[in-house]
């Protein structure tokens, strides 16, 4: 028999979380979980704790996202869980592999009415990948070995487990937990094959490349595979960046021209959804590329969808050697397109008005934020500006709600992101509806020594809401927010700092002192109502 390690649930379990990378813990405090605090405040295994449970689930996703490996959120039982539930959500739509271990009432009273007692399971097994109860002490390593294996399988995402109090305080011995090796899907290469053919011989084609790029780290593939066919990219999610700002096959402004005239185009590692017109790019044949079958669209019919190791399929297309036409006139096109929407965008980000537009906001802070800064979005009307002007120089350094489009996730991965680079700017963008789902935690954030600096955009409504209800009815209702409240103030009662911001002109001084502040430091930017994004989103 190999090594054998003894101890209470608590110990077990962190046993099997160190065995994955897992290196600190996320939670608001609860008895039924006591014992994980336990074990980890003896191991030295840091635990960063917030101020309501959705934020200790975006921590822990945020850190799955930037790093590549399992977060973990300890949430104790009933609502506990329940309000960490949209955070499992959008970590199931982001494919973040995020484990949430939930306390649960004793099972050896189960039925009886003990405190927060509710079956977790049937409210969390859809936005899981697996979720589970674990029957005995005994049974914890193994369990978090399954759950954390099928969260780093691809497609990724989150599971549960919920551990009953008797289960999680008694002691057990069991044999010292391991990763188990992590499946590899390979994508069949005659469908592999065919995307490089319809790609190579394409008069004018066009990859779009989303989070899943980074995710099954496959950025440098895709480098190679757009430079070896010579493909224009564009890209969305965390995606982003993929391509450095200067790449002469990195687009960002010339999508209008792109997918309207384009006769491929291959989507990458996310999916045919709302952001990109549900795959309908008539009529542009489409290749969808996936890193597993289950992510292949059912809604339309895609020319070929390859589905396996983003990596490995990339550096296949890289590697075609078959006939490759001419693109250089079709990229050409699309660069003088780019051209004039950087004109176009450089001269709003310059805009001198009052009341302050958006779009000069993000032009004030691409004079201040670092290369490698990780800029959050928490917003729908003010984080659409920052998906057009901002433009991360490096992957992975970008994180927006995803797909499911969940406010309150700022302060939840600005924890994250601060506990990932302890040295880097961490700068959140967020509305000031946002800003009601997770300002408290800038508690957290002050009381734990974690810096960052937020933006808030606050025009006083719910513009995705106000603007599109007058259109349509003539009036709006439920769509105003106190207009010039004082959200920095907010913060500042609660350990932080900050200034409200009128005049564009005060803007880059401000965000120069917030970024020098070594608190949590948040400018309040007094944006104009009127100034109503054009789209409904822009998180692509």
């Amino acid at each position: 028999m190999g090594d054998m390690i003894e101890g209470h649930g608590g110990e077990l379990a962190l046993a099997a979380l160190r065995a994955y990378g897992i290196r600190e813990l996320f939670t608001l405090s609860g008895g039924h979980v006591f014992p994980l605090y336990d074990a980890a405040h003896k191991a030295g295994f840091p635990i960063y704790d917030v101020r309501h449970e959705q934020s200790a689930v975006f921590a822990a996703e945020a850190v799955a996202k930037l790093q590549r490996r399992p977060g973990l959120a300890v949430l104790t039982a009933g609502p506990g869980v329940t309000n960490g539930i949209s955070g499992l959500t959008s970590a199931f739509f982001n494919a973040s592999p995020v484990l949430v271990l939930g306390g649960r009432a004793p099972a050896f009273r189960w039925g009886s009415g003990s405190l927060q007692e509710i079956d977790h399971i049937p409210l969390v097994s859809s936005i899981t990948r697996y979720a589970a109860t674990v029957p005995d002490t005994a049974s914890i390593p193994g369990s978090v070995q399954a759950a954390l294996t099928a969260a780093l399988t691809a497609h990724r995402g989150p599971a549960f487990l919920d551990l009953p109090l008797e289960v999680l305080f008694s002691s057990a011995d069991v044999p010292t937990p391991v990763a188990d090796p992590i499946p590899v899907i390979t994508a069949d290469p005659a469908d592999v094959a065919k995307a490089a053919e319809l790609l190579a011989s394409a008069a004018r084609p066009v990859i779009i490349a989303g989070s899943d790029v980074w995710a099954g780290d496959a950025i440098e593939a895709l480098t190679a595979a757009a430079e070896a066919l010579q493909i224009p990219v564009f890209t969305n999610g965390m995606g982003r960046g993929a391509l450095p700002p200067g790449h002469p096959l990195n687009f960002a402004k010339a999508r209008r021209a792109a997918f309207s005239e384009a006769d491929v185009i291959a989507v990458i590692g996310t999916p045919l959804d709302f952001r990109l017109n549900f795959g309908e790019f008539d009529p542009a044949q489409v290749i969808h590329i996936v890193d597993a079958p289950s992510q292949r669209a059912t809604h339309v019919q895609p020319a070929v969808s390859p589905a396996g190791d983003l990596r490995a399929t990339l550096t296949a297309l890289a590697d075609h050697t078959g006939k490759r036409a001419d693109h250089s006139e079709w990229t050409a096109g699309l660069r003088a397109a780019e051209d004039a929407g950087r004109s176009r965008d450089a001269a709003a980000m310059a805009a001198e008005t009052d009341p302050i537009k958006p779009a000069r906001v993000y032009g004030e802070l691409r004079k201040v934020l670092a290369p490698d800064a990780v800029t959050i979005g928490d917003g729908g009307d003010f984080v659409s500006y920052a998906g057009r002007y901002l433009e991360p120089s490096q992957p992975g350094t970008w994180l927006d709600p995803g797909p499911y489009g969940c406010l309150g996730t700022g302060m939840g991965y600005a924890m994250g992101a601060r506990v990932t680079y302890p040295d880097r700017q961490i700068c959140v963008l967020m509305g000031d509806g946002a800003a009601g789902f997770s300002l408290m935690d800038a508690e957290s954030l002050a009381r734990q020594n974690l810096p960052v600096v937020i933006v808030v955009g606050n025009n006083g409504i719910w513009g995705l809401e106000k603007h599109p209800m007058r259109a349509m009815y003539g009036y709006d209702v439920a769509a105003d927010l106190q207009p010039g409240l004082r959200y920095d103030a907010v913060v500042e009662a609660l350990g932080g700092a900050g200034e409200t911001v009128t005049k564009s002109n005060d803007l880059e001084p401000a965000l120069t002192r917030a970024f020098n502040a070594g608190v949590p430091y948040l400018v309040n930017v007094i944006t104009d109502p009127e100034d109503a994004y054009p789209r409904s989103s822009n998180l692509a």
